[in-house]
């Protein structure tokens, strides 16, 4: 389902006006939509990351540890969540569209791909031994907890950060990726972080530990919303903002897109643990997806999946995030 290296590096600038176009839910293989809320922002309290030292709930990257040996693909345990996917026939995911490298719409073949993507079908293989028995719901940063809590989705991999105010309300699997939040500027600017934008506009999708931190430690910045980051890239373009904040993942995918853009090469300012979300009452799934991400650590695809992305924006691969484990129910 993947473009190459070199012809991700040749999509057209025009892929950000192209995918605002996109529905809020999306389908593959022929199976329907699912319906998805329309929610309040203020729904969302997100904190600006998680830390590996004891917070209120603890650890916010401790997740429910595997239990036991992996059910055989095709063979899930009777009464579980895995089972109930199974007989449905597909694994529904929300994700993103318009979030490149992550989760985006191939404007070549049409299809939804990214790093967030290839977790989904490794979940996918896990239940059905096949890694494309998946549907994908593309939903925005706000919708994220909802479609959990609602039920309209069995997962969410849409480079959701892990924290303490988030797991009182869905569930999440371990970290399966460290991302950082920097700034995108325009080439030639001095600005290399948030403390240098001051009087200036800046922009961050609603519903996300961006906005957060821009607001918390940019106070004298103007910050400007948006429902994605993809639509603060189409402010940045038309000059409605001077500059846009988020995980280093995102903004690489965005300068990809714009010569004119720039990341400088600064450290993050933040720390980004992502996590699968999943529905606060299904434990069992979130201790299956904890085992399929522990094999995708250790058998070598956490790494293959990292260079099929990220490498050529991001550098080498690091080492895989550590599973933290020790979670109660």
């Amino acid at each position: 389902m993947s473009a190459t290296g070199s012809s991700r590096r040749r999509l057209p600038l025009a892929l950000a006006a192209a995918v605002l176009t996109l529905a809020t839910g999306c389908s593959l293989a022929g199976y329907p939509d699912t319906p998805l809320p329309t929610p309040a922002p203020s729904a969302f309290p997100t904190g600006g990351g998680a830390s590996t030292t004891p917070t209120t709930c603890d650890n916010a990257l401790a997740s429910y540890a595997p239990s036991g040996d992996q059910p055989t693909a095709g063979q899930m345990p009777s009464g579980s969540t895995m089972r109930k996917i199974a007989d449905r026939g597909r694994l529904i995911a929300g994700v993103s569209a318009d979030t490149y490298l992550l989760g985006s719409r191939n404007p070549l073949n049409g299809k939804i791909e990214g790093f967030d993507i290839d977790m989904v079908k490794a979940v996918s293989k896990a239940i059905f031994g096949d890694e494309n028995r998946y549907e994908l719901k593309v939903i925005t940063a706000a919708q994220r907890i909802p479609a959990l809590q609602n039920g309209d989705v069995d997962i969410v991999a849409r480079n959701m950060t892990i924290t303490c105010d988030r797991w009182k309300q869905i569930g999440f699997s371990t970290e399966y990726y460290r991302a950082g939040q920097k700034i995108l500027v325009r080439r030639g600017s001095k600005a290399t972080t948030l403390a240098d934008l001051s009087g200036q506009k800046v922009c961050a999708p609603n519903g996300t530990s961006s906005m957060d931190n821009l607001r918390k430690l940019a106070p004298k910045a103007i910050p400007v919303g948006s429902d994605s980051h993809t639509g603060c890239l189409v402010l940045f373009q038309s000059g409605a903002v001077d500059a846009i904040t988020g995980d280093d993942t995102v903004l690489a995918g965005l300068a990809a897109q714009d010569p004119y853009a720039v990341v400088p090469d600064q450290k993050a300012f933040t720390a980004e643990p992502y996590g699968i979300g999943v529905n606060a009452k299904n434990v069992d799934m979130v201790r299956f997806v904890n085992q399929v991400l522990a094999g995708m650590r250790s058998d070598g695809r956490w790494s293959a999946t990292y260079d099929r992305w990220l490498r050529d924006a991001l550098g080498p691969a690091p080492a895989p995030p550590k599973a933290v484990y020790g979670r109660n129910p």
